[in-house]
């Protein structure tokens, strides 16, 4: 694998700038006009790029009302069955291509995590510059060996996923030929708490498999995934939404642009804040050295008199001798008339203290 990817002319990976996602999902609330304002707020709030999800009710399940399909305590989506879901929450395939036009006009990437190889097929003819797979589909090798084998680069998110079945997933990738992908760290919880983020992840992903790792993210707020860049994510994919007030299936964990921007920025403060291993001053810093401590006479001192520690003090501002030769000056006497607030230099330094004769 390589240790990027390129989507669009763009490197994204170690050294480069964080790749930042713009994740639509249900989002528009299936009104086209809506999707299209995301996709413009998505860009004016700094994103890299805008994500759909490529499915219908029928392409995920079936219709069936049995217990199997219903969705159970403890998520947003309680009371539902899965077809009810996901006819709430799909984007019409027939706005996608449209939408991409949008997004190109804008200099957004686009984007979708398609889910069956018929959507693969639908997304290629778009000429998508990449393609995601989603966290519950990592153990769809059907779909991911398909989806490879466009050559197109993929992100990859790990929600649930054990080492052993994202391992397989990258070899299925790999057995295809495909040396574009990327990982991403997910906890596929709606939304997911920081305790249980786990974001040291993301640098072990990078590690173990050898490529470009980073973070999909459905904690509210902003504070993960700018921790996840400082980390090491060489992406970062969150919700947005216009409004989160107005209730849809992804609203609740989902960013409104201004916090999306907010964001941005704080990834982008966060890339120059890690820079390198430095020791020493900084270009900024140069005008400081002069506050630091020097020796200066705070006495009047006459020619011949000794140094001590009550007219030779260590104080700001730097000026003076470094303070690591106050011992050798101390017992040594004055070469001439020193006045109060005079840095010490070596030519004010006489000898060695002989008394009074």
């Amino acid at each position: 694998m390589k240790p990027y990817l390129e989507i669009n002319n763009r490197r994204i990976g170690t050294g480069h700038p964080c790749y930042v996602v713009a994740e639509m999902s249900a989002n528009h609330n299936q009104s086209y006009d809506e999707a299209v304002n995301i996709i413009e707020a998505a860009a004016a709030a700094g994103a890299d790029a805008v994500k759909l999800q490529t499915y219908t009710p029928d392409t995920l399940t079936i219709d069936c009302d049995r217990e199997y399909f219903r969705i159970g305590e403890g998520t947003l989506w309680q009371g539902q069955n899965l077809y009810q879901l996901y006819g709430q929450a799909y984007t019409p395939w027939d706005w996608q291509p449209k939408l991409k036009k949008v997004a190109d006009r804008l200099g957004l990437d686009l984007f979708s995590t398609p889910f069956d190889a018929t959507a693969v097929d639908f997304l290629e003819k778009m000429d998508v510059p990449a393609h995601k797979i989603a966290s519950f589909e990592i153990v769809d090798l059907p779909l991911i060996r398909r989806t490879a084998q466009t050559g197109k680069p993929i992100i990859m998110s790990t929600g649930m996923a054990t080492l052993a079945e994202i391992d397989e997933a990258v070899a299925a990738i790999r057995a295809a030929g495909n040396d574009q992908l990327a990982l991403l760290k997910c906890t596929s919880a709606y939304p997911a708490r920081p305790e249980d983020m786990n974001l040291r992840t993301i640098k072990h992903l990078s590690r173990t498999f050898k490529v470009p790792a980073g973070l999909s993210d459905h904690t509210l707020g902003i504070a993960v995934p700018v921790t996840a860049v400082a980390l090491g994510a060489c992406i970062v994919e969150k919700h947005v939404t216009l409004d989160r007030s107005k209730a849809g299936p992804d609203s609740q964990f989902s960013l409104e642009p201004d916090e999306f921007k907010a964001m941005v920025s704080a990834v982008r403060t966060a890339e120059k804040a890690i820079g390198g291993v430095h020791y020493g001053v900084s270009d900024q810093e140069s005008n400081s050295r002069v506050f630091r401590r020097s020796l200066f006479a705070v006495q009047d001192i006459q020619a011949g008199e000794r140094f001590t520690t009550e007219n030779v003090q260590s104080i700001r501002p730097g000026h003076g001798l470094h303070t690591r030769y106050l011992e050798e000056i101390l017992g040594r006497c004055a070469a001439t008339d020193i006045q109060r607030g005079t840095p010490l230099k070596w030519d004010l330094i006489g000898g060695a203290f002989k008394g009074k004769p």
